[in-house]
């Protein structure tokens, strides 16, 4: 249960991040509230993710998981740039994220 917090905490880090840049300064109410609410809800799980996993782990892939959503949402819709070195950043990420995984585990 643990894993499958943390994989939950960094999918509402991407909704967190991606729709703050619709809250204008945190001046729009409903993308405001949006945010806020998958803040609140990532930063939970986290934690309780956090319980039993090592904080190194978790944190990195927690992060992880929001940079790598993140800048992919942000290729798909926001129109940032979609060039070979950043996607091969990208999976160097992940790579880094599921080597953690099983390093990391129990």
């Amino acid at each position: 249960m643990d894993w499958i917090n943390l994989i939950i905490a960094g999918l509402l880090e991407v909704v967190w991040a991606s729709s703050l840049k619709y809250t204008d300064g945190l001046t729009k109410p409903i993308p405001s509230l949006i945010t806020l609410a998958a803040l609140t809800a990532s930063f939970i799980l986290l934690a309780q993710a956090l319980k039993t996993l090592p904080i190194g782990t978790g944190y990195a892939v927690w992060t992880g998981i929001g940079v790598v959503g993140t800048a992919i949402v942000g290729s798909i819709f926001l129109g940032e740039p979609r060039d070979l070195p950043r996607f091969i950043s990208i999976g160097l990420i992940v790579l880094g994220i599921v080597g953690l995984r099983f390093v990391g585990s129990k």
